[in-house]
């Protein structure tokens, strides 16, 4: 498999939110605003690309009994270094994502993504799996999070664009992730009904 198709099945036919419904929690969790789900998206496609390189470059040192504590390991490094320069460069946006950051750790997507992908291929393919696969969950957060706010909140990228009676708050707390992301996963099903 080329690296382009790769990278594109980490966007499209494997999208880890509208296909394979996997990283929920700071999916509904983040997305209250389009900033947030772009720099959470972000966040992850740093941690996924890291660890993805560092597992594939160390998959035949780390013993087959402790692969998934060692990827863990590995995951919680980048988190780390992540957390660090946010707290120190961006305050602001780290204490909106909160607890969020750390949680990345343990997110399914990233040790999917090592266990699956990162332990079985080469260190190039497994870097442009990592891209695609952030890019995915990052169009995917970022989607998520323009609908809530500019239905909530009449603004876009803290930008308003309308009249704030026009907003409705259901939209930005949890219950307005829930739908937003139903309607965004029945779209998503539709199109690709249509292509078949």
């Amino acid at each position: 498999m080329s690296n382009i198709k790769i990278l594109l099945n980490g966007i499209i036919k494997e999208n880890p939110i509208f296909v394979l419904l996997l990283g929920m929690c700071p999916t509904l969790g983040t997305t209250t605003s389009a900033i947030n789900g772009l720099a959470m998206g972000a966040a992850t496609t740093f941690v996924i690309i890291c660890s993805n390189f560092s597992v594939s470059a160390l998959k035949n040192l780390i013993p087959d009994q402790v692969r998934i504590p060692a990827y863990i390991v590995i995951i919680a490094t980048f988190v780390t270094m992540l957390q660090l320069f946010m707290q120190a460069f961006i305050p602001a946006l780290y204490a909106s994502l909160g607890i969020f950051i750390p949680l990345i750790v343990v997110n399914c997507i990233v040790l999917g993504r090592a266990e699956a992908f990162a332990a079985k291929n080469k260190v190039i393919p497994s870097i442009f799996d990592g891209i695609g696969v952030g890019i995915g969950f990052t169009v995917a957060l970022t989607l998520l999070g323009t609908i809530r706010e500019l239905l909530g909140t009449g603004r876009l990228f803290n930008i308003k664009l309308l009249p704030e009676e026009y907003g409705s708050l259901i939209f930005v707390l949890a219950p307005g992730a829930f739908i937003a992301l139903g309607y965004l996963i029945a779209t998503v099903n539709k199109l690709k009904k249509a292509e078949a």
